[in-house]
Order: structure tokens, then C-alpha cells, then sequence
């Protein structure tokens, strides 16, 4: 069940970058950035959730990767779609937007609930204030990025 959340999640990823790209260079790179940023405690986290479910590390590098390769799938997908549909681009990003809130909602605020703020050495306020510093900081630079994705620049020397 994780591994066939994880490539749907992943298939959504690779749909929103394929998408942001063709909107522009900018938007595909800040995309992906904001991706990166967003699936690598991800997939850690869905590492160690298949070696605690009794893999071996080798057979959950190849269920992670062959999970991962659902993003591929997706960014050709969304280049497609995007690119020979008009304004398709809003759905696939509202899309994929709902998606994260979602996989947000059921994978961290569980777990932030059940914390063990005592064995941290922080008191159960300061472990919500510092969960809650972190999300805002989340929040922060995507809305930063979204704010001044049109003055990024790339000298990309062509």
C-alpha cells in the first residue's frame, strides 16, 4: 500500500513539474525545487517505513525506485497535456495542490499529534511551537518563490 501510494504521490509530483514547464522555464524550475524540498523527507520516510515492514535495504531501494520512476511517467504526462491543451495547466497544478494538502494532512499532522516532546528535552508548547515554526517556514518559502518566480533569472550561457 505505501509503495502504490508513493507512485501515485510521485506520478502527481511528475505531473506538476511537467506542467510548471511548460509555463516557462522559471515556473518549472521552481517547481521542481519546491518537489525536491517536499519528497526527499518523503521518500526517507517511506524508506523506513519499508525496512520497519521487514524489507531488505536492497528491496526497498528497488520499490522506492521503481515507485520513483511513476514521477517520469507523470512529468511526460503533464509536458503533454500541457502543452497541446489550453490553460489545462491551472487544473493540473490545483490538481496536484490538493494532493499535497491531502498527503500533508494524513502523513505529518498524525504524527505531529503523537509526539514524545519530553524524551526532546522540550515541553509539549515548545515541541507545538517548534513544529509550527517549521511549518510556516514551509509556508514562507513557497510563497516567496511564488511571489518572485518572474525575476529569477538564469544565465544559462546561451
Amino acid at each position: 500500500m505505501v509503495i502504490m501510494g508513493d507512485g501515485l504521490h510521485n506520478f502527481s509530483d511528475g505531473l506538476a513539474i511537467g506542467a510548471a514547464f511548460t509555463e516557462g522555464l522559471s515556473s518549472g524550475l521552481s517547481t521542481s525545487v519546491a518537489v525536491f524540498c517536499h519528497e526527499l523527507p518523503h521518500e526517507l520516510g517511506d524508506f523506513a517505513v519499508l525496512l520497519k515492514a521487514g524489507m531488505t535495504v536492497r528491496q526497498a531501494i528497488l520499490y522506492n525506485v521503481l515507485s520513483a520512476m511513476m514521477a517520469y511517467l507523470g512529468m511526460v504526462t503533464g509536458i503533454l497535456i500541457g502543452h497541446y491543451a489550453d490553460n489545462i495547466s491551472m487544473w493540473i497544478f490545483a490538481l496536484t495542490a490538493g494532493l499535497f494538502m491531502y498527503v500533508a494532512l494524513v502523513d505529518m499532522v498524525p504524527e505531529m499529534l503523537h509526539n514524545d516532546a519530553g524524551d526532546h528535552g522540550f515541553s509539549h508548547c515548545g515541541f507545538f511551537l517548534l513544529q509550527n515554526a517549521g511549518i510556516l517556514l514551509g509556508f514562507c518559502i513557497m510563497l516567496l518563490i511564488a511571489l518572485f518566480e518572474h525575476k529569477i533569472q538564469l544565465d544559462l550561457g546561451y
